[in-house]
């Protein structure tokens, strides 16, 4: 894929992006007044540049894998499907959390939450840092690998563990204390995702079951 045509996907991809979060947030809240969903759209989008400037300079190829959508694994298909719902609910409830001034969170819990959503940020940036096959869907690229230094010797799935963290704290983020029950719900299926994954990787990329004998825990240290 040349540059111009990736260019034209990430761009397409980005603005699609913000196209749907305004419309999950800004829509069932009724008002364009709702600080929260500001402030949470800046901390996803501005960080989002920089990191994708930075994989367009020093690696368009992770880049373009991050852009593939279509699992292959049918366990997968089924996953994703499953979070789809949950997804929509974390976002769409609060807005009318909002409205109907069902939670009435103080500002420092959403700051605080925004801090933790940052933190997950970063932590998915630093798996971009140091591991150029960190594709969106599960798949072995020849040639590949096992990354085994850096984050990865502290768990084997840290874009999961910034994931969680990212969406765990979006609800709370976003002002609401009832869109933390689908936010919550993230956490088994991406365990379903990470279960179904390792039986790919042991199967087709070399060395990943001594991985696993090196670094125990799959998700969270001394716990999973």
């Amino acid at each position: 894929m040349s540059q111009t045509q990736l260019l034209k996907i990430v761009a397409s991809r980005v603005l699609g992006f913000i196209i749907a979060m305004m419309l999950f947030l800004f829509l069932p809240a009724g008002t364009w007044n709702y600080w929260q969903a500001w402030v949470y759209i800046g901390i996803l989008i501005i960080p989002m540049f920089f990191v994708l400037v930075y994989l367009l300079r020093n690696d368009p190829e992770l880049l373009e894998r991050r852009m593939r959508m279509r699992e292959q694994r049918g366990e997968q298909k089924l996953i994703i499907k499953i979070s789809l719902i949950f997804f929509l609910l974390a976002y769409i409830l609060p807005g009318f959390d909002i409205r109907f001034g069902w939670s009435n969170a103080p500002i420092w819990v959403c700051i605080f939450a925004d801090v933790l959503v940052l933190l997950g940020y970063w932590v998915v940036f630093r798996v971009f840092q140091v591991n150029s096959y960190a594709s969106r869907v599960i798949e072995v690229n020849s040639g590949q690998k096992v990354v085994d230094t850096d984050i990865y010797a502290i768990v084997r799935h840290p874009m999961y563990f910034g994931a969680i963290l990212m969406y765990a704290a979006s609800p709370l983020a976003l002002g609401s204390y009832w869109a933390m029950i689908p936010g919550a719900m993230i956490i088994p299926v991406l365990v379903a995702r990470i279960l179904d994954e390792e039986i790919a990787l042991e199967k087709d990329l070399p060395g990943y079951t001594e991985y696993k004998q090196k670094t125990k825990y799959r998700l969270i240290p001394f716990i999973w």
